[in-house]
């Protein structure tokens, strides 16, 4: 029994030096993964100011916090990586092992790696408010907006997230802090203050017959919620979030215009002034629509059977353009692509999300206005129904901030 017990003792020390190794290891890899994640946060949190990671912050960054949590572990490289500002952090750690050293095996080395992005950001909400979109539809967009807003303006934060809002219908509407030397009110496509149905088309309104003329509202602005610039103050927007209701009076659906504000407010130069540095922070714009462009000409449940109607006060008609239309191949579709191009160049990142059921076409126009990578539609959405709507911006937000890639 007794030399049985020293043929085991070995074997039995030996297991209990190997399972204290594992577990010092584990411990150890653990450790240094808590540590390299830490790291790249920290690096992350540089790219701003060091996008090409040539200026050493985003290194010295995560060199220190990688040294405070895990001392005498090794970076061993911090590159790009393949997100929007973005870092990709590896090191090891030399572990003290028992046997494993003794041994000879190699293994008492553990490696960690880590991807994380920083986004100092600007958001605007680019959102369909025509009627169609009143009642359930609005009422989730709000909430999935809203929901969109807690994520990247979180409570108990001095954010330097920023969010803005352009509702838009046929018209965009502006506050006195657009400061592009217009009063307060609706806008024409081309700046010019929207003064409702142009005075050269007065006399066909009267020819109408009542019950017609009737049904014309002459100033549509009113029906338009007013646009929000940039701030960082989340009450503030949630409130203009939450005063879409998608009523009042029609005037069609002018995507362009949307785009064109939207490109406005997230843009330093006037109007709206509150945008930052594109090389600081990453430009955002999110445009819902549940339909195409819209202006009473292209047949369907909208069109109108009188002129002039209510269409004919949008930021088009009511500055005597009568030849913009909303055919495929029309100018809304036109300028909407020039738009979403003047964007880009600008460096903002278009979203687009199309709501309800839609023909090819447009499905392809809302797919090129966005900005998804080649080959991709990482930026288009498609939700065919209102309850599609709050999971699409959850998905929109895990695209943005500051987040550990994996």
């Amino acid at each position: 029994m007794s030399l049985l017990m020293g043929l085991m003792l070995p074997l039995l020390v030996a297991f209990v030096g190997l399972g204290v190794d594992l577990g010092m290891l584990y411990k150890a890899k653990t450790r240094l993964q808590a540590s390299v994640d830490a790291g790249a946060l920290a690096g992350s949190l540089q790219l701003p100011y060091d996008p090409d990671l040539d200026k050493g912050l985003v290194e010295t960054a995560v060199n220190d916090m990688v040294q405070t949590n895990y001392p005498g572990a090794v970076v061993e490289s911090i590159t790009p990586g393949t997100e929007i500002r973005s870092v990709n952090v590896t090191a090891k750690a030399e572990v003290n092992t028992l046997l494993l050293s003794v041994l000879g095996a190699d293994s008492n080395w553990v490696q960690a790696k880590a991807s994380a992005g920083f986004n100092k950001l600007e958001v605007v909400f680019v959102i369909d408010n025509s009627g169609s979109m009143k009642g359930t539809p609005i009422s989730m967009v709000r909430q999935a907006a809203s929901n969109l807003v807690d994520l990247i303006i979180p409570d108990g934060t001095s954010p330097s997230t920023k969010v803005g809002l352009v509702p838009f219908k046929g018209l965009v509407r502006v506050g006195a802090d657009a400061g592009d030397g217009q009063p307060a009110g609706g806008r024409n496509w081309d700046g010019t203050l929207n003064q409702g149905l142009h005075e050269d088309f007065m006399d066909e309104y009267w020819a109408l017959p009542y019950y017609y003329r009737n049904m014309v509202t002459l100033d549509t602005t009113n029906g338009v919620p007013v646009t929000q610039a940039l701030t960082t103050d989340k009450s503030t927007i949630l409130e203009s979030i939450n005063r879409m209701d998608a009523l009042g009076a029609w005037s069609g659906t002018i995507i362009p215009m949307g785009l064109k504000w939207g490109r406005h407010v997230l843009t330093q130069e006037a109007p709206y002034t509150q945008a930052g540095d594109p090389k600081e922070y990453r430009k955002i714009m999110i445009l819902l629509t549940d339909g195409d462009n819209e202006d009473g000409g292209c047949g369907g449940p909208y069109a109108q059977s009188y002129a002039p109607n209510n269409y004919w006060t949008n930021s088009y008609y009511a500055m005597h353009v009568t030849d913009a239309h909303c055919e495929d191949s029309g100018q809304l579709n036109a300028d909407m692509l020039e738009q979403a191009q003047l964007a880009k160049d600008a460096d903002i990142e278009i979203f687009t999300i199309r709501f309800g059921t839609s023909d090819t076409v447009d499905k392809q126009l809302m797919k090129t206005v966005a900005s998804s990578k080649p080959g991709t539609d990482d930026h288009y959405f498609d939700a065919p129904s209102v309850y599609d709507i709050d999971d699409i911006f959850k998905q929109i937000g895990r695209q943005l901030g500051w987040r550990l890639l994996n």
